[in-house]
């Protein structure tokens, strides 16, 4: 588990209280007692790693890198709390550290990395979804490495606006200040990124169709 707090059994009592508190609780508990602080960030981090982990992991086609990228974005936000007003929810300033991390890391890593996306990652925009069915499992799998597959062919320029958008739920704005772009850029760049996401995927369907016969 990423951050891992001790859990000594005279803590427990105390820490199942803290688990049912807001995120925004946790924060001003964290802000104004630092003794239980380590606790009370435990319990942010188990709520959101998973998010920000495969965030990590699609973001920057690096999987191999996503446990400790996610692990840097979490400690980069127990140690900024102090600056947190609340202008926004905890999640949302949590994704922006992650963003800006991802970002930060793909400036300084210029070459691909394929990234296989699992089902936690294909479930934003019905473009991206992977629809498996349980008696076909197979199938599943070879969707999603195809998706991971044509999404890792898309330039960055339109990649991180078309995930930002529909798999991390951004709004245009918000990606148009996390990227620095302007408001219309961004909606052209996620236009465009989602009718070649659909051109790929249809072409590589195309073969296959073929090869079934009539």
């Amino acid at each position: 588990m990423l951050f891992a707090v001790e859990r000594l059994p005279f803590r427990r009592a105390q820490e199942a209280a803290i688990e049912i508190e807001t995120d925004e609780h946790l924060v001003e508990v964290l802000q104004r007692e630092p003794e239980a602080g380590q606790r009370a960030f435990g319990v942010l981090v188990e709520r959101h790693q998973s998010k920000v982990m495969a965030n990590c992991r699609y973001l920057t086609r690096a999987p191999d890198d996503a446990e400790d990228l996610a692990q840097e974005v979490f400690v980069k936000a127990f140690y900024a709390l102090s600056r947190f007003e609340g202008r926004s929810t905890f999640r949302t300033w949590l994704h922006r550290i992650k963003i800006n991390h991802c970002l930060n890391y793909l400036d300084k890593k210029k070459n691909k990395t394929h990234v296989a996306l699992d089902e936690a990652v294909t479930s934003g925009h019905e473009a991206l979804q992977s629809r498996s069915r349980a008696d076909d499992g197979l199938k599943a799998r070879s969707e999603r490495e195809r998706i991971g597959a044509i999404l890792d062919e898309l330039s960055d320029s339109i990649r991180l606006p078309l995930l930002l958008r529909d798999l991390d739920g951004l709004s245009y704005q918000e990606i148009a200040d996390e990227l620095g772009v302007g408001l219309s850029a961004v909606k052209m760049r996620i236009k465009r990124g989602r009718e070649e996401f659909r051109a790929m995927w249809n072409a590589a369907e195309r073969p296959t169709t073929e090869d079934a016969g009539p």
